[in-house]
């Protein structure tokens, strides 16, 4: 599965006690290359705003693999898990890696589209997400048989 990744250089204040990545900056930097992809198809914050959704998770699990220090760029990539159609949540996977490649976290995610007006997930995000945008209908167009689909390499810019 393709995924798109973006590189991220580590800052100094992201640092913990411990001298590596603080754990809370794992969500800001998974969150920045969401929007960094969503960016990269032509969707942007204010399209969702307008149409009254907005992007919600809603649950998250970390695993640490390897430290991250300050100085390091890492690549967050990001990968989307669809379910059926018409599910009103769906899985982000992303990674941090490395500038060798070398796994140092992934994060999970379970997500959906929040209408704002009613505040309920709207029942089919990956069509909503889809018809924001040719770039969008691509990237998230009809499910391969494993309801998996990756999206393809891109630079969003750095962090």
């Amino acid at each position: 599965m393709d995924e798109y990744a973006v590189p991220i250089d580590v800052r100094f204040h992201d640092i913990d006690g411990q001298g590596h990545l603080n754990s809370a900056v794992y969500h800001s930097y998974a969150e920045h290359a969401r929007w960094c992809h969503l960016r990269s198809l032509g969707v942007l914050p204010e399209d969702l705003r307008a149409g009254g959704v907005g992007p919600v998770l809603l649950e998250s699990t970390i695993r640490y693999h390897r430290e991250v220090r300050a100085g390091q760029t890492i690549r967050t990539t990001v990968a989307y898990e669809w379910a059926e159609p018409h599910r009103r949540t769906f899985v982000l996977r992303q990674a941090f890696l490395s500038e060798d490649g070398t796994l140092a976290a992934e994060m999970e995610s379970v997500c959906g589209l929040l209408d704002l007006r009613s505040r309920t997930l709207i029942p089919d995000p990956r069509a909503y997400l889809a018809g924001l945008s040719p770039a969008a209908h691509d990237a998230f167009g009809p499910l391969d048989a494993l309801g998996a689909l990756g999206v393809a390499a891109g630079d969003g810019g750095a962090g």
